[in-house]
């Protein structure tokens, strides 16, 4: 009887065990493959973190995949270095009824540098691997455990990776010693974590379940903002060999310049000397600083130079200035020594670099945050920044790659909280002045001169330097009119503070207003389309526009004689709302028609009722962009 009874329990147990790993995928509930691509299954990841320079991560996730969409979802990607190690890989891959079709482990991945194209030194490589399935849907599963020498740097939780992704199951562990002091960030996250002590760990548990996939709304703010996700910063830390204590920016700020700063900032006596002879006729500590900048890109270039203490410590401004070459940290540090030989304070930066602005968040300090570095100059009543990496940008000009967003400086006294200088509306200009012959047969020719700054003068510096050829490729893509040929091109650059880059075209566009009877049909627009945008209906999110820009276009046509001019009425559009406004205007002056258009978008974060609104302006300038008239000919 009891050999009955225990078979019973196997059996049991193994129905009860394959019935948990069930892949089948009419399991999942329609709601979560409702405009899914790919559905997390179940998700596991437990970071122990006892030993604080050896904190081990275990991860276990099944992914199913909807169609090609969902791919993304099923690779794995894994980075490891001497510093974090890949101790087990193992996974299944199970077709549409939960069968398994195929087996991975480590040897089936692809191992390769971690280097890219403007990489140097890179002392980290990464695995990754997508199954070869053809056939959908199908599930991926795998189990990986990787061990990191450092406690500095938490793997954080966010359960729900985009839009199109629906999660059944998600649970983050996190187990540390119970005297150990930890700050957490939890973003959107309903309920409270469980928590268990005992005398030796405390463990704290967040789940999710059933996070169905939404349709993606245009214009949302950054996903970190209203995803549900897990941060974690441990007060004392071990990395690399070094350790340290920290609460907030200030005292995080203060071990950068102390840990990782202070002794990379020697220069040699003749190089200080160097600079002093450089800067000798200069009247204030900003024309000082201009031509020490200029001394900078005219001997450095950029190359990344991810060695060292996780990648976060700047190679000795010594050897910059021996090599000729550096990664951001290492450029900054460079200039910042420099400028320090000329008795001029700066400031080394932290930024989170990006066209879509993101600030670090004040009230949560972590090394996680920022991925790229600038320098600030606290000139008496004239604070500069300056971009270091790159030979080209103006003295004192962030671009938009790192404009208008809270950064971390650097200092003896510790960290401080400084916010970048923002490319506004109205310095975000194109400002465009064409005159063109509209000959007899539809053909039109003539020049265009486009003025670009701020935003926009970002947008188009990289035109500067490039081959003629490619210039033309690319301003085809760019103004997109069929038959439209580009007869000469120049660019002029005023390089300062306020940079300004000059376009001058002649162009020749064949057939651009057709003939059809005794009408010509001609599109006044001829550059400058703004595209529409979709409805959404339901919005949930608010409505972000992350840079504001002005838009000016002046068009004089000179018209054919055989077109009936006093037959050509006036036309006006005039139309403006919070998120910005439009003016466009036609009229006839002789044998010239002038069009005039000026548009206007304004940044900033709107509710999310206010979309309807938004899509009614933009979807108005679209159709006012487009607006034909049809020109009477003379018979």
């Amino acid at each position: 009887m009891k050999f009955t009874f225990s078979v019973f329990c196997l059996l049991f147990l193994v129905i009860f065990g394959y019935a948990q790993d069930n892949y089948d995928t009419d399991l999942i509930p329609s709601n979560l493959r409702n405009r899914a691509n790919s559905c997390i299954r179940n998700e596991e990841t437990v970071i122990d973190m006892r030993s604080p320079d050896n904190v081990m991560l275990n991860v276990k996730k099944a992914i199913t995949v909807f169609n090609e969409n969902g791919e993304d979802e099923a690779r794995l990607v894994i980075y490891y270095d001497k510093n974090t190690s890949i101790k087990s890989i193992k996974g299944e891959v199970y077709n549409a009824v939960g069968k398994p079709i195929s087996k991975f482990t480590q040897s089936d991945f692809l191992d390769v540098s971690a280097a890219d194209g403007f990489s140097l030194f890179v002392d980290s490589r990464v695995k990754h691997y997508l199954p070869n399935v053809n056939q959908y849907p199908y599930t991926i599963v795998y189990n990986y455990e990787i061990r990191n020498k450092q406690n500095l740097i938490i793997p954080d939780w966010q359960p729900k990776p985009a839009d199109d992704v629906s999660v059944e199951t998600s649970t983050y562990t996190f187990i540390a010693k119970p005297t150990d002091q930890v700050r957490i960030k939890s973003v959107n996250y309903s309920g409270n974590p469980e928590v268990t002590i005992d005398e030796k760990q405390k463990k704290t548990v967040w789940k999710v379940a059933n996070i169905l996939a939404v349709k993606t709304e245009p214009y949302s703010p950054d996903p970190e903002t209203y995803r549900t996700s897990i941060q974690i910063a441990p007060q004392q830390f071990t990395y690399y060999s070094h350790s340290g204590k920290y609460n907030n920016w200030e005292e995080l700020g203060k071990w950068v310049y102390d840990d990782l700063l202070k002794s990379r900032t020697a220069l040699s006596p003749a190089t200080v000397q160097m600079v002093k002879d450089l800067v000798k006729d200069e009247k204030t500590d900003k024309d000082k600083a201009r031509k020490i900048y200029q001394y900078l890109q005219d001997k450095t270039r950029y190359i990344s130079v991810q060695i060292g203490i996780g990648g976060f410590q700047p190679i000795a401004a010594s050897e910059v200035d021996r090599l000729g070459y550096g990664d951001c940290k290492a450029l900054v540090n460079y200039m910042q020594s420099l400028l320090r030989a000329a008795d001029i304070d700066s400031y080394y930066c932290v930024v989170e670099a990006g066209t879509e602005k993101k600030s670090v968040d004040p009230s949560f300090a972590s090394m996680v945050q920022g991925n790229h570095i600038i320098l600030c100059m606290p000139l008496k009543g004239d604070t500069t920044w300056l971009e270091c990496t790159s030979q080209k940008i103006p003295f004192g000009f962030l671009s938009d790659f790192t404009d208008d967003r809270i950064v971390l400086a650097c200092t003896p006294e510790g960290g401080k909280l400084l916010h970048t200088p923002k490319l506004k509306t109205q310095e975000n200009l194109q400002i465009r002045k064409a005159t063109l012959v509209i000959e007899a047969d539809g053909n039109i020719n003539g020049i265009m001169n486009t003025v670009f700054s701020g935003a926009q003068y970002d947008n188009h510096e990289s035109m500067i330097g490039k081959s003629l050829t490619e210039q033309h490729k690319l301003l085809k893509e760019s103004y997109n009119i069929d038959n439209i040929d580009f007869q000469t091109v120049s660019y002029v650059q005023k390089k300062d503070i306020d940079p300004k880059l000059t376009e001058d075209i002649k162009v020749n566009i064949k057939n651009y207003a057709p003939i059809n009877g005794n009408k010509m049909f001609l599109q006044l627009n001829a550059f400058n389309i703004k595209r529409s945008i979709p409805e959404v209906r339901n919005r949930t999110l608010p409505v972000y526009v992350n840079r504001g820009y002005t838009d000016e276009d002046t068009i004089v046509y000179t018209l054919p004689d055989n077109v009936d001019k006093d037959l050509i009425t006036k036309n006006e559009k005039n139309f403006n709302c919070a998120f910005g406004e439009y003016i466009a205007t036609a009229t006839v002056d002789g044998n010239k028609l002038i069009y005039y258009r000026k548009l206007v978008i304004n940044d900033g974060t709107f509710t999310a009722d206010k979309y309807a609104e938004f899509t009614k302006f933009i979807n108005d300038v679209n159709a006012a962009d487009y607006l034909k008239l049809a020109l009477s000919l003379k018979k």
